[in-house]
């Protein structure tokens, strides 16, 4: 099993949290940083998995599950930015987040890094 996608909690749990997924999810490697804005924390992370509704970013020490944060991804020379929850939190390892709400010209730069990505996957599996 992928330890980035068990949510550090029971395997029922885990299981759940799988099944709530609202699309495909596929590799991605870019840069992000998230931001706790009631106290202006930062922390510089890296995507490695990008969904339509939310990503996985590595990290050692990520924010508590359950934190909103704005998070901030870019790569080459788009961006893209939305407000976001920590779903699951990993010590040492990263944070799983939902995008909860994000403006039309990110999501024309995220179904551009979605359609990269799955093109990627294809000509990865054939």
């Amino acid at each position: 099993m992928d330890v980035r996608r068990n949510c550090g909690c029971s395997a029922e749990a885990n299981v759940e949290y799988k099944d709530r997924r609202r699309g495909p999810r596929y590799s991605f490697i870019a840069s992000a940083e998230l931001i706790e804005q009631r106290a202006d924390v930062r922390i510089a992370s890296r995507v490695s998995e990008l969904s339509m509704g939310g990503c996985y970013l590595d990290m050692m020490n990520p924010f508590p599950m359950g934190t909103s944060v704005l998070v901030k991804i870019s790569a080459g020379n788009d961006f893209f930015q939305a407000k976001a929850k920590i779903v699951y939190s990993q010590m040492n390892m990263g944070a799983g987040v939902v995008f909860q709400e994000f403006d039309q010209a990110s999501r024309i730069v995220l179904e551009r890094w979605m359609d990269e990505a799955k093109k990627e996957a294809v000509k990865q599996e054939g």
